[in-house]
Parts: structure tokens; C-alpha cells; sequence
């Protein structure tokens, strides 16, 4: 049994030992192990991959809940906020937040395939900060949860105590249009945070790709689902990529239509199925297959 523990809190000295020695004393294998010590804030992070060969998958339940509550105490007694995950837990399926912010083409693209199967998993809740897509939620039986000020900043406590609350496995950003802070990004660390890029990666990064593509007279665009991490768009996390063709002369406008109609919620939609899928998981910021390919 994998499972991922994330650590943050204020930063002193004798943090992660008494995590380690928990649970090596429990007889985990120690498969990664990050530390991030941010002097100017004070702030301790880290992200420590785990692996159990005593537990089975089909005691997972009780397992990964007696852990998430050794963990809860070690936390209460450092001044971390630490949470235990595992991917392999499944008692359930996996449950999906979807964020989005103006867009509706990709999250609606998300709750289809879910509907339909595509990917199995369940998605609880949207949400955004801005109201524009409360009716999508409404339409898929799913609850809207509004994180934003009025003004589109996002109240990114919220967000996080709406994760937890909730049991969200993997947060779905389908166009949200807000960048999450190192912060966020460290809490639900190891694969947990999935983003579409509506460029290709690294090539254009930032929040303009179609316009920069389109200066630098490229013919070919295309959008990038992949894992956050805490650097932006860092390019080495890429779970799949998908592009599509115009003539020259293309207005920018259409190609922008184009790709967030039928190229962006493609992308997102088969990188979320391979996650989910467990075909593919996040190690030491790089994205590793689960299995080897054989071909047919």
C-alpha cells in the first residue's frame, strides 16, 4: 500500500523526525522524501512517499485511517498540518473538485465524462471563484462552493478547509483562473492537484499562450494537462498534451475558440482518466508510468 504524507506548518528545529521514525517505525519503505525550508516566512514543508508491504489493499480502510490519525497527533504536538493519502485506498472511488473560474468548456467536459463513465470517478463539488458557473454544478447534481472575494481573488483557506471537509482525493483545475500558492500546493503534494494549461508546455507558459504562440507564427497549438508542483508551469510534470492545426492567417480569435471548445477539454479530460486510472503518478516532480508498456 502507497500512501503520501504531506507536512506544513511554522518552521523549527526536530520537525520531521518524529515523523519518519513513526512510521518507519510501522514498517513503511521510504520510496521519496522532500524538505522545503522557506527561510524568509519561516515555513517547513515536506512530502514523504511511503510503502507498505503489511498492509493490504483490502484493509486499506482501516489502515490509512488509524495512520491519518497517528498523524493528526503527531501534527497536534509539532504545530504541523499533516495529512496521510493513499491512492490505492478504495473503499470508494476516487472524488474529484473541480475549480474553474469563466470557461465552461473544460469543466463541463470533466463532469460529462464522469457521467458517462469515462472517468471513474465522482466529483462532489465545483468550485470557483466567480459565480458564472454555478448553474454547470447545478445541471451535473453537483454542490457550487463560491471561495471568491467578489473581485475574483480566491480565499485560498476556504479552498483548502473545502478539500478536507469534502475527502477530495484529486483537485481538478479546469481552467481556474487563479494561481495557487506554494502554500496550497505543498498541502496535497504528490500528485494530488491537476492542471489544465491552455498552451503547450514548456514552450508557453503564463496566462497568454495563444497570443504568444500566434506571435511567434506558430501553426500548431495546444494545451498541457499536467501536476503541480510549487514552481509555475515548470514543464516537467506533464500527464498529456494535445494539439491541433490551422491555416495561416487564422484569426486569433478562432483558434482561441477552437482550442477551448474541442482541444482543451480533450487534453483534460484524458489526463484526469489516466490519474485516476492509475496509469501514471508523480515521483520526485516527474511523471512516472505505473507500468511498463507492452505493445499489442
Amino acid at each position: 500500500m502507497e500512501v503520501v504524507i504531506t507536512a506544513l506548518g511554522p518552521d523549527h528545529t526536530g520537525l520531521a523526525d518524529p515523523i519518519i521514525h513513526h512510521l518507519t517505525g510501522r514498517g513503511a519503505r521510504i520510496a521519496e522524501i522532500q524538505m522545503y525550508d522557506h527561510d524568509e516566512r519561516s515555513l517547513f514543508a515536506m512530502l514523504c512517499r511511503i510503502e507498505f508491504d503489511d498492509l493490504p489493499k483490502g484493509n486499506g480502510e482501516v489502515s490509512l485511517t488509524k495512520l491519518q490519525d497517528e498523524m493528526r497527533q503527531i501534527g497536534e504536538h509539532t504545530g504541523l498540518s499533516i495529512r496521510a493519502w493513499s491512492p490505492d485506498f478504495r473503499a470508494r472511488r476516487p472524488r474529484l473538485a473541480v475549480a474553474c473560474t469563466y470557461v465552461e468548456d473544460t469543466p463541463r467536459a470533466v463532469l460529462q465524462a464522469v457521467t458517462d463513465g469515462v472517468i471513474g470517478a465522482d466529483v462532489p463539488v465545483v468550485i470557483s471563484n466567480r459565480k458564472k458557473l454555478a448553474p454547470l454544478a447545478a445541471e451535473f447534481d453537483t454542490e457550487f462552493r463560491m471561495i471568491g472575494d467578489g473581485q475574483g481573488g480566491a480565499d485560498n483557506a476556504m479552498l483548502v478547509a473545502t478539500l478536507d471537509e469534502l475527502d477530495i482525493d484529486y483537485l481538478i483545475l479546469a481552467r481556474y483562473m487563479r494561481v495557487l500558492p506554494a502554500e496550497v500546493c505543498w498541502q496535497f503534494a504528490g500528485g494530488r492537484i491537476i492542471n489544465l494549461h491552455h498552451g503547450l508546455l514548456p514552450g508557453f507558459p503564463g496566462f497568454r499562450p495563444y497570443h504568444d504562440a500566434n506571435n511567434a507564427r506558430m501553426l500548431t497549438f495546444g494545451a498541457t494537462c499536467h501536476f503541480i508542483i510549487p514552481e509555475l508551469d515548470a514543464g516537467n510534470q506533464t500527464i498529456n498534451q494535445r494539439t491541433f492545426s490551422v491555416a495561416p492567417g487564422t484569426p486569433i480569435e478562432q483558434i482561441i475558440a477552437e482550442g477551448e471548445r474541442d482541444n482543451e477539454p480533450k487534453c483534460l479530460v484524458e489526463g484526469v482518466r489516466r490519474v485516476v486510472d492509475q496509469e501514471v503518478y508523480l515521483h520526485f516532480h516527474r511523471v512516472v508510468p505505473r507500468k511498463q508498456f507492452r505493445p499489442e
